[in-house]
């Protein structure tokens, strides 16, 4: 009788290679109901589980009480709408919705082209380079900022904000969460207040063509919206618009590295790059998983879930599925048939997808244009991302050949 599925997200050895483990669950436990944590918490590994539970707010809410999590933490901010239900999320989401249609999407493409083109002639210059410095960070960084309105003297201390604001994220399911931690995220939030309180002031006087002016002015057409509730939706919008693009690139480049035929399959046919973009999704999903918890008790797959239990949905495990994807552990960029879970599913679905692709498109795209290939320089194990929210690495030195 084999063993049952043991499953620690924290152990760097599942995070390299969490795929067999995946498969287990997915054939083995569905659901599994970890044992030994603080909070009662279960993973769900297959696609039409992790699709149903992310198209049901009602059932299984994004609200996470803190109180019941943290314990007695003092203060905490109001949630961001990743942390809300409708109406609530509906509302706060309409108030970004329009910084992100495809339409502006598609007008930041010169921009975004010309950051990459100037990113990437510097790292050509040097020849060896730490492609996350000198690439997948500083281009998503300085577009979300660009968007916000945030001044370009300021994008160093939006990006240590941003990895700060990151670096626990996930980790109170597994118990990782000390009073450190808690105070070093209070004090985060407390740096940023002192930030951005007065540059939303100064917008109010002066308002601009940029989403921290929308956010502004909206706050005084009915919609309500306190500094805190603000200043909630910038830090989601400074990961959100940095992290999971910053991890998608630079998964890119990784899969390409560990697959010389797709990387000379686009090389030959660059207008393979869209669908190539959503195989890295599927395949590398940045983010790993996605949590809700239970508004009511219910079964799944014979497991008894409890109110106010957390379910983490694996977008990782979901987006291998065989039931749904036909060779899912074949990393294929010509793959047609694609409805991976990688921006989630339902109510939450990333409103900022559009942008995230376009980046990734162009940034990949310059990359395999202005050289003629590129390889690690050493091959040392990569760093991971501190947290088990997203598959990731912080470094990746390549050596690069132009064009």
């Amino acid at each position: 009788m084999p063993e049952p599925l043991l499953l620690n997200p924290l152990d760097p050895a599942f995070r390299r290679d969490p795929y067999p483990a995946y498969e287990r669950g997915r054939r083995e436990s569905p659901v599994l109901l970890h044992t030994g944590l603080p909070l009662r918490v279960a993973s769900v590994f297959r696609y039409e589980d992790c699709q149903a539970i992310l198209r049901d707010p009602e059932q299984w809410s994004s609200v996470f009480p803190l109180r019941q999590v943290l314990g007695d933490a003092g203060d905490v901010p109001p949630p961001s709408m990743l942390g809300s239900d409708p109406p609530e999320h509906t509302r706060l989401r309409s108030l970004v919705n329009k910084a992100f249609t495809p339409r502006i999407v598609q007008r930041l493409e010169p921009r975004v082209r010309a950051l990459a083109a100037e990113l990437l002639d510097a790292a050509l210059e040097a020849g060896e380079v730490d492609l996350v410095e000198a690439l997948t960070y500083p281009l998503p960084v300085v577009v979300i900022a660009e968007i916000i309105g945030i001044p370009a003297e300021d994008r160093g201390r939006f990006k240590r904000w941003s990895d700060e604001a990151i670096a626990s994220l996930g980790l109170v399911f597994f118990g990782g969460m000390d009073p450190q931690r808690i105070a070093r995220q209070r004090h985060l939030f407390d740096e940023m207040r002192a930030y951005f309180v007065p540059l939303a002031e100064e917008r109010k006087r002066r308002p601009r063509e940029d989403l921290l002016t929308g956010l502004v002015l909206a706050e005084h057409e009915g919609s309500k919206l306190s500094h805190d509730e603000m200043l909630s939706m910038l830090v989601l919008l400074l990961v959100a618009g940095n992290e999971t693009t910053t991890t998608l690139i630079g998964n890119a480049a990784l899969e390409l590295l560990a697959h010389p035929d797709a990387e000379k399959r686009l090389r030959d046919d660059p207008g393979l790059l869209p669908g190539a973009i959503d195989e890295v999704l599927r395949f590398a999903s940045p983010v790993q998983f996605d949590p809700r918890r239970a508004q009511r008790a219910v079964e799944l797959h014979g497991v008894a879930i409890e109110p106010d239990d957390f379910v983490l949905c694996w977008l990782g495990s979901a987006n291998r599925d065989e039931r749904v994807f036909e060779r899912p552990d074949v990393f294929d960029v010509g793959r047609e048939k694609n409805a991976h879970l990688a921006f989630g599913f339902g109510p939450h679905y990333c409103v900022g997808a559009n942008l995230a692709r376009l980046e990734a498109r162009v940034a990949i795209g310059e990359l395999l244009a202005r050289t003629r290939r590129f390889e690690r320089s050493g091959d040392e194990a990569l760093p991971l991302h501190p947290s088990p929210v997203f598959r990731a690495v912080t470094r990746l030195p390549l050596r690069l050949f132009p064009a």
